[in-house]
């Protein structure tokens, strides 16, 4: 099979570069996560199912990138004058421990990272919400583990038909899951928000989060096509893409967080500002930061917290 692209050699050079610059920064941005997870908080307060989350893409993407760098050095160091064919066949086997390991960690991640659909569950309230986002989730599950079982099987490299093709529906399955739970997430708060909008009483909006959800989705699916088209084509950039993919999943679970939590501390340090002059002078006094309700679906700013229900006496379920 005839490739194009950088040699590969050169494209795990660059992958590692590059993934190393972007775990710097996911490393910043776990720490605003961590803060702004626990800050000002009592202990039941914290959104421990994100908390967990978070730790846990730390853990895996530190490992893929720990993995990256012994990989790198057997290639091009240790195994670059005994292995046949040199750096390049060694990297295009796709049967090596450091590969399987490395392939099983983007999975690992890839299941974690799409765990957006337990926010869309939250939101909605409704299992038929997330009835095809979970199989497109299965999907993933299904066709990761089978391309890793794959690779262990075979030294051929890895746009071989049979295994690209498992490779290619994973991808696919990924920005399926991924577009379809951020949409169905965005649309419900923007459902809310709408209605909110005729009766709100403070300068309040669930705009930026809308946005953040949006930016985060794009920023997610904006490296996975780009791996996916490698694929299709048997470019050898598939190495760079996927690679720097692993601190991209983190970066974006972790910007939604933050700037939720920044959102939050603007809306609690900024007064309501008056409307007309008349206001000004007769009545100094300040719309208190309370509640925003409706009978439909309601959202409460509460500690802090977004919190959802629906309906009178149904319980309210935090969204971070």
């Amino acid at each position: 099979m005839t490739l194009i692209g950088m040699p590969r050699d050169a494209a795990v050079t660059m992958s590692l570069t590059l993934e190393c610059i972007l775990y710097g920064i996911s490393i910043f941005m776990f720490l605003g996560t961590i803060c702004a997870l626990t800050h000002n908080r009592h202990m039941h307060d914290i959104d421990r199912p994100s908390l967990v989350v978070a730790v846990l893409l730390l853990i895996l993407s530190t490992a893929h990138v720990v993995v990256n760098i012994f990989r790198a050095e057997d290639g091009l160091v240790k195994h670059r004058d005994i292995f046949p064919g040199g750096p390049t066949a060694f990297f295009a086997d796709v049967s090596q421990s450091t590969y399987l390991i490395k392939s099983a960690l983007y999975v690992m991640q890839t299941l974690l990272a799409d765990g957006i659909i337990y926010r869309c569950y939250v939101v909605w309230q409704s299992a038929r919400v997330i009835i095809l986002p979970c199989i497109l989730w299965c999907s993933v599950a299904v066709t990761g583990v089978h391309a890793v079982y794959s690779c262990s099987q075979s030294s051929r490299s890895i746009f071989a038909a049979e295994l690209a093709r498992w490779i290619e529906v994973f991808l696919v399955s990924t920005i399926a899951t991924n577009l379809l739970s951020s949409g169905l997430l965005a649309y419900r708060i923007w459902l809310v928000e709408r209605s909110a909008s005729t009766m709100r009483t403070q300068e309040t909006s669930l705009m930026p989060i809308l946005r953040v959800l949006v930016d985060s989705a794009v920023l997610y699916t904006a490296v996975l096509f780009p791996a996916l088209i490698c694929f299709l084509f048997s470019n050898t950039g598939e190495v760079v893409v996927v690679d720097m993919a692993m601190p991209i999943m983190s970066i974006a679970f972790y910007m939604v967080l933050v700037r939720i939590a920044i959102n939050r501390n603007r809306r609690f340090t900024t007064f309501p500002k008056s409307t007309t002059s008349e206001t000004q002078q007769g009545d100094s006094q300040q719309y208190p930061m309370s509640p925003l309700q409706f009978h439909a679906s309601k959202i409460t700013h509460s500690n802090g917290h977004l919190v959802y229900g629906s309906g009178k006496g149904q319980s309210s379920t935090d969204f971070e």
